[in-house]
Protein backbone atom coordinates (compact mmCIF):
# COMPACT_ATOMS: atom_id res chain seq x y z
CA UNK A 1 0.00 0.00 0.00
CA UNK A 2 2.79 2.47 0.60
CA UNK A 3 4.16 1.89 -2.87
CA UNK A 4 0.90 2.28 -4.01
CA UNK A 5 0.43 5.42 -2.58
CA UNK A 6 3.84 6.52 -3.78
CA UNK A 7 2.81 6.08 -7.17
CA UNK A 8 -0.36 7.57 -7.14
CA UNK A 9 1.51 10.90 -6.01
CA UNK A 10 2.15 10.79 -2.35
CA UNK A 11 4.93 13.23 -1.07
CA UNK A 12 5.30 11.85 2.54
CA UNK A 13 4.62 8.39 4.03
CA UNK A 14 3.73 8.46 7.99
CA UNK A 15 3.73 4.62 9.49
CA UNK A 16 1.14 4.57 12.61
CA UNK A 17 0.75 1.67 14.20
CA UNK A 18 0.11 2.54 18.13
CA UNK A 19 -0.63 -1.31 19.08
CA UNK A 20 2.63 -2.74 17.85
CA UNK A 21 5.34 -4.51 20.06
CA UNK A 22 8.64 -2.46 19.10
CA UNK A 23 9.56 -5.44 17.33
CA UNK A 24 7.17 -5.77 15.29
CA UNK A 25 7.15 -1.96 14.64
CA UNK A 26 10.39 -1.83 13.77
CA UNK A 27 9.33 -4.63 11.14
CA UNK A 28 6.64 -3.20 9.66
CA UNK A 29 8.81 0.32 9.26
CA UNK A 30 11.81 -1.75 7.11
CA UNK A 31 8.97 -3.49 5.46
CA UNK A 32 7.87 -0.03 4.79
CA UNK A 33 10.93 1.85 3.53
CA UNK A 34 12.31 -1.01 1.29
CA UNK A 35 8.76 -0.60 -0.72
CA UNK A 36 9.28 3.71 -0.61
CA UNK A 37 13.24 2.96 -2.13
CA UNK A 38 13.65 4.70 -4.97
CA UNK A 39 10.28 6.17 -5.31
CA UNK A 40 11.89 9.95 -3.70
CA UNK A 41 9.01 9.47 -0.80
CA UNK A 42 10.74 9.87 2.51
CA UNK A 43 9.16 7.71 5.62
CA UNK A 44 8.34 9.34 9.17
CA UNK A 45 7.30 7.05 11.93
CA UNK A 46 4.75 8.22 14.49
CA UNK A 47 5.87 8.85 17.90
CA UNK A 48 8.76 6.23 18.20
CA UNK A 49 12.03 8.14 17.68
CA UNK A 50 13.77 4.89 18.51
CA UNK A 51 12.15 3.06 15.64
CA UNK A 52 12.91 6.18 13.33
CA UNK A 53 16.36 6.53 14.44
CA UNK A 54 16.80 2.42 13.52
CA UNK A 55 15.35 2.28 10.40
CA UNK A 56 16.60 5.50 9.05
CA UNK A 57 13.75 7.30 8.86
CA UNK A 58 11.93 10.73 10.12
CA UNK A 59 9.24 10.98 13.18
CA UNK A 60 6.10 12.78 13.99
CA UNK A 61 5.31 13.88 17.08
CA UNK A 62 2.40 15.28 19.03
CA UNK A 63 1.90 16.18 22.16
CA UNK A 64 2.33 13.42 24.49
CA UNK A 65 5.41 12.17 22.58
CA UNK A 66 9.14 13.40 22.97
CA UNK A 67 9.97 17.18 22.72
CA UNK A 68 10.62 17.85 19.17
CA UNK A 69 14.08 19.58 20.49
CA UNK A 70 15.24 16.05 21.75
CA UNK A 71 13.91 14.09 19.38
CA UNK A 72 16.20 16.42 16.70
CA UNK A 73 19.46 16.28 18.79
CA UNK A 74 18.72 12.00 18.68
CA UNK A 75 18.11 12.57 14.82
CA UNK A 76 20.22 15.19 13.86
CA UNK A 77 19.91 17.44 10.74
CA UNK A 78 18.63 15.39 7.80
CA UNK A 79 15.51 13.13 9.08
CA UNK A 80 12.26 14.87 8.35
CA UNK A 81 10.71 16.03 12.19
CA UNK A 82 7.46 17.05 12.08
CA UNK A 83 4.80 18.05 14.91
CA UNK A 84 1.05 18.12 15.53
CA UNK A 85 -0.28 21.87 16.70
CA UNK A 86 -4.03 21.71 18.35
CA UNK A 87 -3.60 25.30 19.54
CA UNK A 88 -2.28 28.38 19.49
CA UNK A 89 -0.16 28.01 22.34
CA UNK A 90 1.73 24.89 21.18
CA UNK A 91 2.80 27.07 18.42
CA UNK A 92 4.30 29.67 20.20
CA UNK A 93 6.26 27.05 22.74
CA UNK A 94 7.63 25.16 19.66
CA UNK A 95 11.40 26.23 19.68
CA UNK A 96 12.25 27.68 16.15
CA UNK A 97 13.38 25.61 13.70
CA UNK A 98 12.98 22.58 15.74
CA UNK A 99 10.51 20.90 13.39
CA UNK A 100 10.33 20.53 9.41
CA UNK A 101 6.38 21.00 9.24
CA UNK A 102 3.37 21.04 11.59
CA UNK A 103 0.28 19.11 10.85
CA UNK A 104 -2.51 20.79 12.30
CA UNK A 105 -6.12 20.06 13.18
CA UNK A 106 -7.72 17.62 13.57
CA UNK A 107 -9.89 19.30 11.20
CA UNK A 108 -13.19 17.28 10.62
CA UNK A 109 -14.35 14.41 12.48
CA UNK A 110 -12.42 10.78 11.84
CA UNK A 111 -12.62 7.45 13.64
CA UNK A 112 -8.87 6.75 13.15
CA UNK A 113 -7.80 8.88 15.74
CA UNK A 114 -9.68 10.10 19.27
CA UNK A 115 -9.10 13.68 19.85
CA UNK A 116 -10.16 15.21 22.77
CA UNK A 117 -10.75 18.34 20.93
CA UNK A 118 -13.56 19.19 18.70
CA UNK A 119 -12.99 19.33 14.94
CA UNK A 120 -11.67 22.77 13.90
CA UNK A 121 -13.39 22.74 10.30
CA UNK A 122 -11.66 25.30 7.51
CA UNK A 123 -12.38 28.76 9.30
CA UNK A 124 -10.81 27.67 12.66
CA UNK A 125 -7.96 25.67 10.49
CA UNK A 126 -7.52 29.39 9.08
CA UNK A 127 -7.32 30.76 12.40
CA UNK A 128 -4.89 28.09 14.13
CA UNK A 129 -2.44 28.36 10.85
CA UNK A 130 -2.41 32.50 11.41
CA UNK A 131 -1.30 31.73 15.08
CA UNK A 132 1.47 29.24 13.43
CA UNK A 133 2.37 31.94 10.87
CA UNK A 134 3.22 34.31 13.56
CA UNK A 135 5.31 32.37 15.28
CA UNK A 136 7.10 30.47 12.50
CA UNK A 137 6.55 32.57 9.30
CA UNK A 138 8.24 29.82 7.23
CA UNK A 139 7.05 26.35 8.83
CA UNK A 140 5.17 24.18 6.13
CA UNK A 141 1.82 23.52 7.85
CA UNK A 142 -0.44 20.65 6.69
CA UNK A 143 -3.82 20.02 7.75
CA UNK A 144 -4.91 16.49 9.58
CA UNK A 145 -8.09 14.06 9.95
CA UNK A 146 -11.05 13.65 7.89
CA UNK A 147 -9.90 15.44 4.80
CA UNK A 148 -10.72 13.34 1.68
CA UNK A 149 -10.80 14.43 -2.04
CA UNK A 150 -14.25 16.26 -1.65
CA UNK A 151 -12.92 18.20 0.84
CA UNK A 152 -9.56 18.94 0.31
CA UNK A 153 -10.22 22.17 -1.57
CA UNK A 154 -11.85 24.13 1.25
CA UNK A 155 -8.93 22.85 3.76
CA UNK A 156 -6.37 24.13 1.08
CA UNK A 157 -8.24 27.51 0.72
CA UNK A 158 -7.66 27.71 4.65
CA UNK A 159 -4.20 28.27 3.41
CA UNK A 160 -2.31 25.16 4.44
CA UNK A 161 -0.09 24.18 2.19
CA UNK A 162 -1.08 20.28 2.24
CA UNK A 163 -2.62 17.32 3.84
CA UNK A 164 -2.49 14.45 5.81
CA UNK A 165 -4.55 11.60 5.27
CA UNK A 166 -5.22 8.13 6.14
CA UNK A 167 -8.99 6.90 5.16
CA UNK A 168 -9.46 8.17 1.88
CA UNK A 169 -6.08 6.50 0.55
CA UNK A 170 -5.76 3.08 2.37
CA UNK A 171 -9.22 2.65 3.04
CA UNK A 172 -9.61 2.83 -0.64
CA UNK A 173 -10.05 -0.43 -2.75
CA UNK A 174 -7.75 1.17 -5.33
CA UNK A 175 -4.76 3.20 -3.19
CA UNK A 176 -2.75 4.40 -6.54
CA UNK A 177 -6.42 5.76 -7.75
CA UNK A 178 -7.20 7.24 -4.50
CA UNK A 179 -3.95 8.92 -3.99
CA UNK A 180 -3.90 10.42 -7.54
CA UNK A 181 -7.54 11.95 -6.90
CA UNK A 182 -6.16 13.48 -4.19
CA UNK A 183 -3.47 14.87 -5.34
CA UNK A 184 -5.24 16.21 -8.53
CA UNK A 185 -7.64 18.09 -5.75
CA UNK A 186 -5.01 19.44 -3.88
CA UNK A 187 -2.63 20.50 -6.52
CA UNK A 188 -5.56 22.50 -8.28
CA UNK A 189 -6.64 24.15 -5.03
CA UNK A 190 -3.27 25.22 -4.54
CA UNK A 191 -2.95 26.26 -8.07
CA UNK A 192 -6.62 28.22 -7.73
CA UNK A 193 -5.38 29.53 -4.30
CA UNK A 194 -2.05 31.35 -6.50
CA UNK A 195 -3.94 32.38 -8.99
CA UNK A 196 -6.42 34.40 -6.82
Amino acid sequence: MARAAAEGGATLLQLRVKAATTPDLVAAAREVAAALAGTGVPLIVNDRVDVALLVGAGVHLGREDMAVVDARRLLGSAPIVGVTIHHAHEATALPPGAADYAGLGQVFPTATKASPDPPLGPDGLARLLAAVRRAHPALPCVAIAGIDAHNAAAVIAAGVDGVAVLSAIFLAEDVTAATARLRAAVDAALGARRAA
